[in-house]
């Protein structure tokens, strides 16, 4: 087994914008995210065609190629994994008062359900609430994950 890592940091990396990938080296609890233009130079240098690269890139794109290059390299979850939509149902089934709930309910249906999601939450006050639940949905998302593939963490006391 590798060293132990730091659930706030598989968090920020599975908290990415949705074309980005984010791995983890196991045995070294190393991260690695790649964005869309550390995709380009990774394919470009795949395909054998030489890549003149910014100082400032270089040094990522030789940490995202080691742990890449290692065999070890497991994919976090993302944005599919997460599933927000179901979130946002669970979240609304969790709601007590009843007309809220079902108002809440009414809003994850059809055209513009995220942004009318949003909008209820915060009508209904109930906006930090939401970020409550999804931010302890995500940690029980990471957690399961890192324990399904036998990875140690170290969880932060939350305060």
């Amino acid at each position: 087994m590798g060293v132990a890592v730091r659930l706030d940091e598989i968090l920020q990396a599975m908290e990415m914008p949705p074309e980005w990938e984010s791995f983890i080296d196991p045995e070294t609890g190393e991260i690695v995210t790649i964005s869309e233009d550390d995709r380009i130079v990774l394919d470009r240098e795949e395909d054998g065609e030489a890549v003149d690269v910014p100082a400032w890139q270089r040094e990522s794109i030789a940490r995202i190629r080691r742990v890449l290059d290692s065999g070890r390299a497991l994919p976090l979850p993302d944005s599919f994994d997460v599933h927000e939509w179901d979130l946002m149902r669970r979240f609304a089934n969790s709601v007590e008062d009843a007309d809220a709930r079902d108002e809440i309910l009414r809003a994850i249906h059809g055209t513009g359900a995220f942004r009318l999601f949003r909008m209820t939450v915060d009508r209904l006050g109930l906006r930090d609430a939401w970020f409550r639940y999804r931010d302890d949905s995500m940690r029980d998302l990471a957690r399961a994950w890192l324990e399904e593939h036998g990875i140690a963490y170290i969880e932060e006391v939350r305060g």
